[in-house]
């Protein structure tokens, strides 16, 4: 079985989105559909339809959610410590071109969510980011054409 690293806050938010899809999802779309069988003629019925593609994508979602969960290995990443970038990691980062700062975190494929500066350990970023230290810079492609950062902090909490 596939181990999924992510951080306790990304599985504690995926366990939050199962049991509200569970708890809340799953019974207001099988009451959409009950509803929409008492209006007759089902294979005329958009609202019946609509209530089943739902209620299709609520089951994938379960399904996943409870495959990822189930395979998730936690990984604290006030535990480790170091001078290299690694999973868990918040990276203070300076675009050479723009000046401008960032700081990202490190997190599993499952947990990223880029508005928040949680990169996933498998984008171009995160991939050039891990084993360096304080002081380095790193290259990383992007559409507009390659991306130069150096990374100032490395700090793990």
């Amino acid at each position: 079985m596939q181990k999924f690293p992510m951080t306790a806050q990304g599985l504690q938010r995926l366990e939050e989105e199962l049991r509200h899809l569970k708890s809340v999802e799953r019974p207001a779309v099988i009451r959409a559909i009950a509803e929409a069988r008492e209006h007759g003629d089902l294979s005329e019925n958009a609202e019946y339809h609509a209530a089943r593609e739902r209620q299709s994508f609520i089951e994938g979602r379960i399904a996943e959610l409870e495959e990822i969960t189930s395979a998730a290995e936690v990984i604290d990443p006030s535990s480790l410590s170091g001078q290299h970038v690694k999973f868990g990691a918040h990276v203070k980062l300076v675009d050479e071109e723009t000046e401008r700062e960032t700081i990202y975190q490190i997190v599993g494929v499952h947990e990223a969510d880029i508005k928040a500066a949680r990169l996933s350990i498998s984008s171009p970023l995160a991939k050039a980011l891990i084993g360096k230290k304080v002081g380095e810079t790193i290259s990383v492609p992007a559409p507009g054409g390659d991306r130069s950062y150096e990374i100032l902090e490395i700090h793990f909490r």
